[in-house]
């Protein structure tokens, strides 16, 4: 067997439906498997699994292990030469493995693989590809001055800037969301961490690979959609996470320099001062229009009422999709892309093209009686169910 895919879930029933069909599509022509994990979901995620995809390998925890646990049993059954560990809110192109799996066989002495990622709305999420985090690469983490000085190695170094987001290249780090390795790899480096707390797991795994001395890379040339939970939002929980992780990162692979813990302390204390004045996340205004891409003239009049206003139906030939879309950049629309008519991977496409402050994003997965999409890095994403 080629491949396995190992999707850990913890209550994103709908998230994981819209995954688990991207992943199905994307290994139909490869000799691969799925396998989810659950642990100990409460929101009927396992029940879905159960009705939807009785032929997927489901393991069922009683307890919720966390992330490294959580991964490790799942990749104990894998039987594939390679594994890859995807979160389960994101969604892959239909041709996101295949070009993996040719880059992947094409290097010698391979570590992990990951690739562009983007959000909901379609920004470029800059974890995707990062350094690895010494002290003073946190540093420069903490203070944003990778963001002051992007071009210079000396403080660019947190997100590999080296690299652009459409180069393909040699990184330390990649991000558990989406991770890429041969399962013998894995299980000489004895799989994730099961002591490393949150932020720690995916940069622990890396560099140990590292340490190995394999190669890690950034591959650009598939994208793959990953909306963003409330364990990113950037406030005081997220900075005390950060300075959690990078201690327990050093710990165990540095001798900790005395100065290290005095600056992430300093660091998480101007961070929070900064956020008191910033105040919340602007929430965006409800769209103007709706537009729906289909070929189901009927669903549009449900979507309408379902979301109680009108909802605008447009059937665009497929080749001329981003570019008929771009008549709406800059106005409050929301586009529902149904992908009985749109693959992922044009749904990934159009959103990404049309990034824009205005424009929100919902798709209307195969068989699914729900939209889904997110509006902002800083949520849980929004699910509208359609009856």
């Amino acid at each position: 067997m080629q491949l396995s895919v190992v999707i850990l879930n913890y209550n994103v029933r709908y998230f994981l439906e819209q995954c688990v069909l991207s992943v199905q599509e994307a290994i139909a022509s490869i000799d691969a498997e799925i396998i989810v994990v659950d642990n100990n979901s409460s929101d009927e995620s396992v029940l879905m699994m159960k009705e939807k995809f009785p032929d997927i390998k489901l393991i069922e925890n009683k307890e919720n292990f966390g992330f490294p646990k959580g991964n490790n049993i799942g990749v104990r059954q894998a039987k594939g030469k390679y594994i890859c560990i995807l979160n389960p809110d994101t969604v892959v192109a239909e041709d996101t493995f295949t070009k993996i799996l040719a880059f992947a066989e094409r290097q010698n002495n391979l570590g992990i693989i990951g690739c562009k990622l983007i959000d909901g709305t379609g920004e470029f999420l800059p974890e995707s590809k990062r350094g690895v985090p010494t002290p003073w690469v946190s540093f420069t983490k903490i203070f944003g001055l990778y963001k002051i000085f992007p071009k210079t190695r000396l403080f660019n170094q947190y997100y590999a800037q080296h690299l652009n987001e459409n180069q393909t290249g040699k990184v330390d780090i990649l991000v558990g969301a989406f991770m890429f390795l041969e399962r013998k790899l894995y299980e000489d480096l004895n799989g994730f961490d099961e002591d490393c707390f949150m932020y720690a797991d995916d940069i622990d795994l890396s560099y140990r690979a590292l340490l190995k001395e394999k190669t890690n890379y950034y591959f650009h040339e598939t994208t793959v959609l990953h909306y963003k939970g409330e364990s990113t939002i950037k406030d005081e929980k997220y900075m005390l996470h950060f300075q959690e992780a990078m201690n327990f990162f050093y710990q165990k692979h540095f001798k900790k320099p005395l100065f290290f813990s005095f600056f992430i302390q300093i660091g998480t204390w101007f961070f929070s001062f900064v956020k008191m004045f910033q105040g919340k996340t602007r929430i965006k205004p409800n769209p103007e229009s709706y537009v729906f891409y289909s070929l189901n003239e009927d669903f549009s009049q449900k979507l309408a009422l379902t979301l109680k206003n009108k909802v605008s139906f447009l059937e665009i030939p497929k080749e001329k999709m981003v570019n008929s879309c771009l008549i709406f950049k800059g106005k409050k629309v929301e586009i529902i892309l149904d992908n009985r008519y749109i693959s992922f991977k044009k749904c990934i496409e159009i959103i990404e093209t049309l990034k824009d402050k205005s424009i929100t994003f919902k798709i209307l997965p195969k068989n699914a009686h729900f939209i889904i999409g997110s509006d902002s890095r800083n949520d849980r994403g929004q699910i509208v169910k359609i009856e």
